[in-house]
């Protein structure tokens, strides 16, 4: 096959738009996706330079699939062509999210919408524990992982230490136990193992560095100013407009946070995500924070997306533009927590890409980050655990065992570990089981 001599900007722009309305199936479908595309059908980058790629944004907080597109777009049009790539990762899902989210708080009491969410519920306890698992298989080489995974999960469940406090430990867990024991804390070559020749490419792997690729210190400063202007002009609006202490203020701020502590992928950020917009600025209840990962898993794009729902739901309650219009202030709250959280992730492809073109052929993972990722299993348990509590005992413990969300919990784990099922069959499946349970049946019986 051969390769083509050149992409123009329109057709990539095409196939970012496209790929940011079908990239269903989570970081690791998006990948394949991406893969699929990019390097076996339209062969514009080799698998070679794919995977450096990858290993870089697997290597970086926040969301790598959506790094990755970045990454290739700005190696194929430079600047504007990574920005358009991951923005057009990015923004329909985030659209279809608040549309979504509008529905759920406007007729979420509704029998049939209560019926759904009834059964997603429970699934999406299973796609948290199988999430884990999946993690786990990679993160967790020896005893000494183990230990590390085991230590996070009492951290938190036992003493509800800051997800920022755990990571910091576990990456100097990794950063002095490589010193002594190096061999513990090495990544195997994951990504790279298995690699297959589809021919040639446009970016291939003896293709010449382009001029834009190549370091520069007057580019990073002009990047990194830029970044650091568009943060600060964004949140200096929202302290001259809401103050310090207003809603949009904090969550532009405690987003930032969340943006640059999202090693391990979104699942890794969501206890975080909980202990903020729950437990301390009470944005949304528990049960509202199950609901939009069931919603966040239905929407393409990178499941982190959910943190729109977080945003949407916090300001139509807090009525951030007045009880008569509170889907404005809603959707300014949903569009607010997606800037500040994927601004960052832009800075990291656009500041580091020319660093890591450089070091092609030798980079990998750093003893920190692997402590850190199996760190983040016991993590995600923790969160499998918060979510079967709150789906099982709905009322807590003195409220009494739901022995039907059970059932569907226990089918869907199943369906995950031992079938394989994707997550939209099996969403739609737990919905259907909860609609029939919550509505059909009472009505045949009425």
């Amino acid at each position: 096959m051969q390769a083509p001599t050149h992409v123009p900007f329109s057709d990539a722009l095409r196939f970012w738009l496209k790929l940011g309305f079908i990239s269903f199936g989570g970081s690791a479908g998006q990948i394949a996706l991406m893969h699929s595309e990019l390097v076996e059908r339209r062969r514009w980058i080799s698998e070679q330079r794919f995977l450096h790629a990858l290993n870089y944004c697997m290597m970086l907080p926040g969301p790598e699939a959506q790094q990755l597109a970045t990454y290739i777009g700005w190696l194929l049009h430079r600047t504007w062509g990574g920005i358009v790539a991951g923005v057009l990762f990015v923004l329909p899902s985030m659209f279809i999210l608040i549309a979504l989210s509008w529905i759920y708080v406007r007729f979420g009491d509704m029998p049939v919408v209560a019926g759904v969410f009834y059964g997603i519920k429970p699934a999406v306890t299973a796609i948290v524990l199988h999430a884990a698992w999946r993690i786990g298989r990679r993160a967790i080489g020896n005893r000494w992982m183990a230990a590390i995974t085991a230590s996070a999960f009492i951290a938190i469940f036992a003493f509800d230490t800051p997800f920022p406090a755990v990571v910091v430990a576990a990456a100097l867990a990794g950063h002095f136990g490589a010193r002594r024991w190096p061999g513990v804390f090495a990544l195997g070559g994951g990504h790279a193992a298995g690699r297959k020749d589809y021919g040639p490419a446009l970016i291939d792997d003896d293709t010449p560095r382009a001029a834009h690729t190549l370091f520069d210190r007057r580019r990073l400063a002009v990047v990194l100013a830029t970044g650091a202007a568009l943060w600060l002009a964004a949140m200096g609006t929202l302290v001259a407009l809401h103050g310090l202490d207003g809603t949009l203020t904090h969550m532009g701020w405690f987003f930032t946070k969340a943006a640059l502590l999202t090693f391990g992928g979104a699942y890794a950020v969501l206890p975080y995500v909980y202990q903020g917009a729950v437990e301390h600025y009470q944005w949304l209840t528990a049960a509202q924070m199950i609901d939009g990962l069931a919603l966040g898993e239905t929407t393409p794009g990178p499941l982190i997306i959910v943190v729109a729902f977080v945003g949407f739901v916090g300001g139509w309650f807090a009525q951030l533009s007045g009880a008569e219009a509170p889907f404005m202030g809603a959707m300014l709250a949903a569009v607010v927590v997606t800037f500040f959280t994927f601004l960052p992730s832009f800075l990291f492809i656009l500041a580091g890409g020319p660093m890591v073109e450089a070091t092609r052929g030798r980079l990998g993972f750093t003893a920190p980050l692997s402590a850190i990722t199996a760190a983040v299993v016991g993590v995600i348990l923790n969160l499998a655990l918060f979510f079967a509590w709150h789906v099982l005992w709905p009322q807590g413990f003195a409220g009494g065992f739901d022995p039907v969300a059970a059932l569907i919990a226990v089918a869907a784990t199943v369906a995950l570990f031992r079938f394989d099922v994707g997550v939209l069959p099996l969403l739609g499946g737990c919905a259907a089981a909860g609609l029939a349970w919550r509505v059909l049946l009472p009505a045949l019986a009425g």
